[in-house]
């Protein structure tokens, strides 16, 4: 981390402008850029029974759970990550007790799929999948089989959509990320780039900054890691402050700290159990999972 730190420079950047889509008037900018005391607040909802780094292991741990059930079901890491980004945004707005995330990660998937416009996955097949990892590759953190069946993802997905309002564009750092490399050549920077990308939906730093400054934030490691001089260079010759690209560094320099220190296998079950639990009907509907939805999350 220090060793990062002496390498920012403070300089000057302007790529906003070239942001691919229209962010700036996305409801992912104007309903989805979230403060940190927002954010501070939510991941201390459930303080009762959670710490603040219980629930970033938490998410960790879903983040992770959502990856594999997108790639078993050989799904591309847009779809991965806007899967990610939707799970975030619900449990930011409530708590773990309003849905089981064992049943909100499928369903984020699931809606994610037809959102980027590859294919709903058919729902049985996710449902085999999920129970398949859960029995296989996360058996530390469910000792019981996957209970849920297609009605109930059908059902939380209408709960998903009430909470997030129905704002369904997310706009990722990755097409950034590739038109800002062009400009630097070698794949070795952007090869890294792009796998900070994907860590840093772990932590919130796709809730609380717009995803160009992400994938600068991305590139700029990378390029400190690989040593590039071209990548400094061009970095030195634009124009916006270091200062905001160094702040999404650090959160991501502090995922990686927490990452490193979390054993998965060893602590998720104890976090699990202290997790606030949802309420299920005996008809098998999803209780106690109304909540309000916000018009507004700035």
């Amino acid at each position: 981390k220090q060793w990062y730190q002496r390498r920012v420079r403070v300089k000057r950047i302007n790529l906003s402008g070239s942001m691919a889509g229209n962010f700036w008037m996305s409801s992912h900018y104007g309903q989805w850029i979230i403060s940190e005391e927002r954010v501070l607040e939510a991941q201390q909802r459930d303080s009762k029974s959670l710490s603040v780094d219980d629930v970033k292991k938490l998410h960790i741990f879903f983040a992770n759970f959502i990856q594999a059930l997108g790639e078993t079901n050989k799904l591309r890491q847009q779809v991965i990550a806007t899967a990610t980004v939707y799970f975030k945004r619900f449990y930011i707005l409530t708590s773990f007790k309003s849905i089981d995330p064992f049943l909100m990660a499928p369903t984020c998937i699931f809606l994610a799929s037809k959102v980027e416009e590859c294919g709903a996955i058919p729902i049985q097949r996710l449902i085999t999948v999920c129970s398949s990892l859960i029995k296989s590759r996360f058996c530390f953190a469910m000792t019981s089989d996957f209970v849920y069946r297609p009605q109930h993802v059908l059902e939380c997905e209408f709960y998903l959509l009430e909470m997030m309002d129905c704002c369904l564009i997310v706009h990722q750092p990755y097409r950034p990320l590739t038109l800002y490399a062009e400009n630097l050549g070698g794949p070795e920077v952007l090869n890294t780039a792009w796998h900070i990308v994907n860590d840093s939906l772990r932590c919130d730093v796709i809730l609380t900054h717009p995803p160009h400054m992400i994938a600068l934030s991305a590139l700029h490691m990378a390029a400190v890691i690989h040593n590039n001089d071209n990548a400094m260079k061009w970095f030195s010759e634009l124009t916006i402050s270091m200062d905001k690209i160094t702040e999404v560094s650090e959160k991501i320099i502090q995922l990686y700290e927490l990452w490193r220190s979390f054993d998965e296998k060893k602590e998720t079950p104890s976090i699990l159990f202290r997790m606030p639990r949802p309420r299920t009907s005996h008809s098998g509907s999803l209780s106690g999972s109304r909540c309000s939805t916000p018009s507004a999350m700035r």
